[in-house]
């Protein structure tokens, strides 16, 4: 979903984008690639998968990103940061047991492996080190990337260039 100055907000179900257009509080922006409608008795409406707001929505600023496990994984590329294999949990760099913090600094993507090995532990203790220093990601697209594994491909050129 655009806001009215094509501005991204977010991804939201078609369900939703559908209601927004029938009750003329959206347009449709790009169609589905496939050509597919929706039909009802009166009308005919194609299937929408980017929408624009009608009128222009203030979105309040927030310095920094919300840490999100979908927003974690996005920003590790699903790589583990001990191994460099899948990763398929989160862990705390510095283990909230020794006081760690849960923070885009403090918390990376793990494999179960690393992940059960490296326990309650500091990286010193095991020898270990990370493949890559964890920073707070920036920038307004980061809250469309709860649904980055589903996104269409034709969406990139409605998201700007840092996406």
């Amino acid at each position: 979903m655009l806001n009215a100055t094509y501005e991204p907000l977010t991804a939201l179900p078609l369900r939703r984008a559908v209601v927004l257009v029938m009750c003329g509080k959206a347009e449709v922006v790009h169609g589905d690639p496939g050509g597919l409608s929706l039909h009802a008795a009166t009308f005919s409406l194609p299937v929408p998968s980017v929408i624009r707001l009608s009128n222009y929505v203030r979105v309040p600023y927030r310095a920094q990103v919300p840490l999100t496990r979908a927003g974690l994984m996005h920003r590790d590329r699903y790589r583990c940061a001990y191994c460099g294999g899948r990763a398929d949990t989160i862990d705390h760099v510095i283990p909230r047991s020794r006081g760690g913090a849960h923070s885009w600094q403090n918390c990376v993507a793990c494999c179960a492996k690393c992940n059960h090995r490296k326990a309650d532990r500091l990286l010193s203790e095991l020898g270990w080190h990370l493949r890559v220093v964890p920073t707070a990601p920036h920038g307004p697209h980061w809250r469309l990337l709860v649904h980055s594994g589903d996104a269409d491909p034709l969406w990139r050129p409605y998201l700007g260039v840092a996406a």
